[in-house]
């Protein structure tokens, strides 16, 4: 019998392993071999034992009416048995199923007896958990300060490499309770901490739940994006298998474990009578034989019973997906919506820095700076605009792809814009060691119209590739005219390097979005891996595409097609316009300035005043509203976010009393589809920052001249 009783108790505690790791169908393995060998022994301590640990197995699937019926049928024969080793066990596992069930005074009962029985053994585990449940029925109850401060308390007790799932669970409640008090940052930190243990020991159930409470409180923390990546972590371990397979084994378990009470009274009155009734072949048989018919009949009954219930099953289960992509399809609907207030953002913040780092280049260059200076101020000032391009494109790679991202038409000279981008990129050049060698075609026309800052870019990311992957060699810079129609040329660009090269197997998806050649690449040489698709779609709509040549070790060639048209001088743009104005008539103009920037504030003051204009400062709409009522000034220079109300509101309130004054937004918010709102409420012209100096001096102009004219 001794060897019985050591098999029970090692698939006990193996299925007790086996629920902490969530390995559920290793528990039922082990709880139906147990549950057999206790009945065949007819050992009631261990029948109690094993309908405990069944009832914490339901309690693990959520089905907390079935392992209330299991754990009761335990506490009966123990106290039959008057068997009280394992009774405080059994009222602590009744004290968590009874908080699940919203029993708190009954629960917090049988924990009291727990800790009464706990007092005469040593059993250091049990008693902290009773002291966790002591926790969580505060936080049920929402005693929210209590219960945070038994979870506290009992942190330091808790030995992580002996009791690694008691812990991870306390953290996670810890976490809900901090969340409740809003304690968003601390609660992060013991969330990480769950994540942290249930990561190394594989607690999937317990990695998923705080994927979910992360979820929740990025998103009080107004963080969308971190939300977003959280909850689509949980997401997908709620639809994995692990969720489906845990409805099919809650059912296994109540077809296999289930047993009725009946059977096993039956199986102790058969053995009792075939003792007393030894001599009696005919009725032992006659019993046999009725046992027999009656499991078979059993079979049968629970056979349909099984069907039945899995059918209905299921049903439910499918409605519940149904659910849970509906609710899925709403968050994502809200995440879309986040993502774009995100970016709305983050260009203005992008851009207000920006507009300090062109500003502060124009008044350098304003400065008589050495010839030296003076070319790399150039090359500062042409970084800038094409940083400006590059953030435009990065944030907005999603209209770039569906073709929404609108061509420049303006007039250039191709040769110089490839020679401020060579400029830019010779340090780099010098720093590896490389030689650039530019070959430009002399029949090509010095004026052409098209899109430079686009141009630039797609220059900056193939030369700056060829600079990031060569070492110690040469890059090629050829631009070649093919041919000419009437005011059409056609233009082959070619950029060569004798670098690292590219694999046949890499050059499929090189141009795909935050794609490298490989892992040892990205680590190597860094980069997002942006670049080149960046390239393909702007490429694509100039109505062209890139093309690739390159073999390991010996070098890669990019090569492309553009169309554009000759300039001729039809219309003036902004640079010849600059050169047409009088600037005499901004002598003695009074402007306000409205920027809570006080950087920004600086460098714009510091521009006018450099032409001798007059100004005076507002750092937000509603200092800007009473200084236009007191003085009078003309013009207003308005910045569109600030602290109070913004920039637009403020100009609406403005012209209630005066409509005459020019306003002109100056602005780092992207104006891709909002010059109307601007127009309606009230301003003469916008200006997004950072601007060219020619377009900032030629529009003030305009407005200076349109006062003048008005009045």
């Amino acid at each position: 019998m001794a060897s019985v009783k050591d098999s029970i108790e090692f698939h006990l505690l193996k299925a007790s392993e086996a629920m902490n790791m969530i390995h559920l169908e290793e528990a039922l393995h082990n709880i139906t071999i147990s549950k057999e060998l206790s009945l065949k022994s007819n050992n009631k301590t261990y029948r109690a034992k094993t309908n405990s640990i069944l009832a914490k197995l339901y309690f693990q699937l959520g089905d907390y009416k079935n392992a209330e019926f299991q754990i009761k049928k335990a506490l009966d024969i123990q106290k039959e048995e008057k068997d009280s080793d394992d009774l405080a066990d059994t009222y602590y596992t009744y004290a968590t199923i009874l908080t699940e069930l919203s029993e708190f005074d009954l629960a917090s009962g049988y924990l009291e007896k727990a800790t009464e029985i706990l007092e005469k053994q040593a059993d250091e585990k049990l008693k902290m958990l009773i002291r966790s449940q002591y926790g969580l029925l505060d936080l049920k109850q929402n005693h929210f300060k209590e219960a945070l401060q038994e979870f506290t308390a009992l942190l330091p007790v808790i030995n992580t490499s002996k009791y690694p799932y008691e812990k991870a669970q306390l953290y996670l409640n810890k976490t809900k309770a901090e969340l409740e008090l809003k304690e968003l940052d601390v609660a992060l930190i013991s969330n990480d901490s769950a994540m942290a243990i249930a990561s190394t020991y594989a607690f999937e159930e317990i990695k998923s739940e705080s994927f979910k409470l992360c979820s929740i409180i990025y998103e009080m923390k107004e963080e969308a994006g971190l939300a977003l990546e959280n909850l689509k972590a949980y997401q997908k371990i709620k639809d994995s298998l692990f969720v489906i397979s845990k409805a099919i084994i809650a059912e296994e378990t109540r077809s296999k474990l289930n047993l009725d009470e009946s059977t096993i009274i039956i199986e102790e009155l058969t053995e009792e009578n075939s003792q007393q009734q030894a001599s009696l072949k005919l009725g032992r048989l006659t019993t046999i034989l009725s046992i027999a018919l009656i499991t078979i009949l059993s079979l049968l009954t629970l056979s349909l019973y099984k069907n039945n219930n899995l059918r209905a099953r299921a049903n439910e289960l499918l409605q519940e997906k149904n659910t849970e992509l509906i609710i899925a399809k709403e968050n994502a609907e809200r995440a879309s919506e986040a993502k774009v207030q995100f970016l709305s953002t983050i260009t203005h913040e992008l851009r207000t820095p920006l507009y300090a780092v062109t500003g502060l280049t124009h008044l350098l260059l304003e400065e008589s700076p050495t010839p030296n200076q003076k070319e790399h101020l150039n090359s500062l000032k042409f970084s800038g605009e094409y940083l400006l391009s590059l953030i435009n494109n990065i944030l907005d790679l999603n209209k770039l792809e569906a073709n929404k991202v609108e061509l420049e038409h303006t007039s250039f000279n191709l040769k110089k814009r490839i020679n401020d981008v060579l400029i830019a990129l010779n340090k780099s050049a010098k720093d590896r060691n490389n030689k650039i060698i530019f070959d430009f075609d002399n029949e090509i026309p010095q004026k052409l119209k098209g899109d430079p800052l686009k141009i630039s870019q797609i220059l900056i990311n193939l030369i700056g590739n060829s600079i990031k992957f060569t070492n110690n060699g040469n890059i090629w810079i050829a631009v070649n005219q093919i041919r000419r129609l009437d005011k059409t040329v056609y233009l082959r660009f070619e950029i060569k390097d004798n670098g690292v090269g590219i694999s046949e197997k890499k050059q499929q998806s090189i141009f795909e979005n935050f794609t490298q050649g490989s892992v040892q690449i990205n680590r190597k040489f860094g980069g997002t891996g942006l670049g080149l698709s960046i390239v393909k779609n702007l490429l694509a709509l100039m109505n062209s595409e890139i093309h690739l040549e390159s073999e390991l070790n010996k070098g890669s060639k990019f090569y492309f097609e553009i169309k554009f048209e000759i300039y001729e001088d039809e219309s003036a743009n902004y640079q010849e316009e600059a050169k047409k104005i009088d600037y005499s008539a901004f002598v003695g103009k009074n402007v306000l300035i409205v920027e809570d920037n006080k950087i920004n504030q600086l460098i714009t003051r510091k521009i006018l005043e450099k032409n001798k204009m007059i100004c005076d400062v507002a750092d937000n709409g509603s200092i800007a509203i009473n200084k236009v009522k007191e003085f009078d000034f003309d013009l207003i220079l308005m910045d569109i976010h600030m602290p109070g109300i913004s920039g637009i509101e403020a100009t609406k309130q403005i012209r209630e009393f005066n409509t005459s004054i020019p306003i002109v937004a100056l602005t780092a918010v992207t104006l891709d589809d909002n010059l109307d709102e601007f127009y309606d409420n009230g301003f003469n012209d916008i200006i997004p920052k950072p601007y060219k100096t020619e377009e900032f001096f030629t529009k003030l102009h305009k407005a200076f001249t349109t006062k003048k004219t008005a009045s």
